[in-house]
């Protein structure tokens, strides 16, 4: 059996983003070594048995937290909030666990080599939604003089959680950190501490952004042991464009020195003309390439 394994999640609507993820996975050699395994939120039968061929193991997603119906209302994909939490149940006998949204995609080895490495000796291996060219972190909306409300992700997740004024006020300014690509060992202290943290979270707040909450306060309150990766490992492209290596056929940081971009990650969409790129491959746009010459391009994962 296979050391280990990456996992990710999708409906129906999302099948194409998941099936090229899988598929920018096993371009490379190295992904022999590594199990994938999907979690089911809404695949139908043809889906599932195309990737099937490509894939070790499917299971279905379940509430693995109890959430009232109100919140869910037939959206099955939101057990993703849940289940990526709970991961060695749904998949026992694996050493490391590496979790990629299925609106992300392989672009450089060398990233899913680090997240592993990350989580040794029961470390989380995560990234911080920061670096060079991040021109706004945290939203306040000045009131009058010295008066503002703060208006940071971390902060309005955690009042509307009801996780306490406190903590709330800690994790305020704290660098947001996505959930959208970590890593775990199997018998990582911080599963059972994300998993009483998201039970809080789930209680008063939404089901959306309930894990991202959980996860930061098990790191900035609770104090996990991490290892921060670098913003290449998990690149959100609707934070930061990235440049295009048109030599190398690579996208890259838009900074010196231009590290290929490791996961590419497209969490909140890119949209153009009011249609999102994660739904509609056609969708192309400009992006600079190293020579500083325009191009329309797609973010999508093309082998």
């Amino acid at each position: 059996m296979k050391k280990n394994v990456i996992v990710s999640l999708a409906d129906a609507s999302y099948f194409e983003l998941l099936n090229e993820l899988i598929d920018s996975i096993k371009n490379f050699k190295e992904s022999s070594d590594v199990a994938i395994c999907i979690l089911d939120a809404g695949l139908n039968e043809e889906q599932k048995n195309l990737i099937s061929k490509k894939i070790d193991e499917i299971k279905k997603a379940e509430w693995d937290i109890n959430v009232p119906e109100y919140k869910v209302r037939g959206k099955e994909w939101l057990k993703s909030q849940v289940s990526r939490a709970f991961l060695p149940k749904y998949f026992p006998g694996y050493e490391k666990y590496l979790w990629i949204d299925c609106d992300a995609w392989v672009h450089d080895w060398k990233s899913v080599e680090l997240y592993f490495k990350a989580c040794d000796n029961g470390k989380l291996g995560i990234t911080q939604t920061m670096g060079p060219g991040y021109k706004i972190m945290s939203k306040a909306k000045w009131l009058f003089g010295k008066i503002a409300l703060i208006k940071s992700q971390n902060f309005k997740h955690a009042i509307s959680s009801g996780i306490g004024i406190d903590k709330a006020r800690k994790l305020a300014f704290a660098p947001h950190i996505n959930i959208g690509v970590f890593s775990l060992e199997k018998n990582s202290p911080c599963w059972k501490i994300w998993q009483n943290n998201l039970s809080k979270t789930l209680k008063s707040g939404k089901i959306f952004g309930s894990e991202g909450l959980a996860i930061n306060i098990s790191v900035y309150i609770d104090e996990i042991d991490t290892e921060f990766l670098p913003l290449n490992c998990n690149w959100i492209a609707s934070n930061l464009l990235p440049k295009f290596d048109e030599k190398t056929q690579s996208f890259v940081e838009p900074y010196l020195p231009n590290i290929k971009i490791g996961i590419m990650h497209l969490a909140a969409g890119l949209w153009k003309n009011n249609q999102d790129m994660r739904l509609d491959k056609s969708i192309k746009i400009e992006i600079k390439t190293l020579e500083n010459k325009s191009i329309s391009k797609s973010l999508r994962y093309s082998n």
